[in-house]
């Protein structure tokens, strides 16, 4: 059994149980996954640069929190921005990290050579465009399509965001000669199936694809010992320091099957 904890690195804790049902519908039969947000109150979206700062202290604290004490088997950082994903391998110990744009990146570009990615406002785009080149990307990005949605209206009325995903995506495919399209937002979740059916190429989920992830981690990391290496980068934070990030308990959806 891998134990998997969704972290929502935000101060609020109303999108931990739709994330955690639409998670357990997607998952290895074998995979308990938990959903989990900060104790607030906090920031409901990091839409802000200056939001991401608020939440890094106890992001890391609840990182801390499920390597150290609930021994899960793997985590994922919650958010397309990817933040504080260096910081939480350095605290995680044998638990593996990833974030939903590396997955996605890395899965989309393995089954697609032109990637498009759509995202919630214009404002997202250049911390989201800086994460793709760095993850050697770039050159086989086609482009940002922009749906005009804020990160709270994307659950308010589900059919106006699928008609918006819809359209960007099959417009990212005629003009902007996309094979694959990745939804540039966790709260995008709940849509991909329909969109791919009907535009014909793959749409890349950033819960599902993030989770898949970590899962693959976990396994070649038991399987292989390829877990994260300490030996330059990501070099553990040592005993000595760790007093700076103090152990966060979150606020916990559970898997019903635990």
């Amino acid at each position: 059994m891998t134990r998997i904890l969704w972290i929502n690195p935000v101060g609020i804790s109303a999108y931990d149980a739709p994330i955690g049902g639409a998670l357990r519908e997607e998952g290895a039969a074998d995979t308990l996954i938990d959903v989990c947000s900060l104790p607030g109150p906090g920031p409901q979206h990091l839409e802000w640069n200056a939001l991401e700062a608020v939440v890094a202290g106890p992001t890391m604290g609840v990182v801390r929190w499920a390597a150290e004490q609930q021994n899960y088997d793997g985590a994922v950082i919650g958010c397309f921005y990817d933040p504080f994903l260096r910081g939480a391998r350095e605290a995680s110990g044998n638990m593996v990290v990833t974030a939903p744009a590396e997955a996605c990146m890395h899965i989309a570009n393995t089954i697609g050579e032109r990637v498009s990615i759509l995202v919630g406002r214009r404002k997202w785009i250049p911390e989201m465009h800086e994460n793709v080149v760095k993850y050697g990307f770039g050159e086989r990005l086609a482009s940002f399509r922009v749906l005009e949605m804020s990160v709270d209206e994307f659950q308010v009325d589900p059919a106006c965001t699928e008609d918006r995903i819809m359209e960007e995506a099959q417009r990212a495919v005629d003009e902007d000669g996309a094979d694959c399209v990745v939804l540039g937002c966790t709260i995008e979740f709940g849509f991909y199936r329909k969109v791919q059916q009907e535009i014909g190429v793959p749409v890349v989920d950033a819960i599902t694809a993030p989770l898949r992830y970590v899962e693959f981690l976990a396994s070649i990391r038991d399987d292989h010992g390829w877990g994260t290496s300490r030996a330059v980068g990501y070099d553990a934070v040592p005993e000595r320091e760790l007093d700076w990030i103090p152990i966060v308990e979150p606020i916990l959806d559970l898997d019903p099957r635990g």
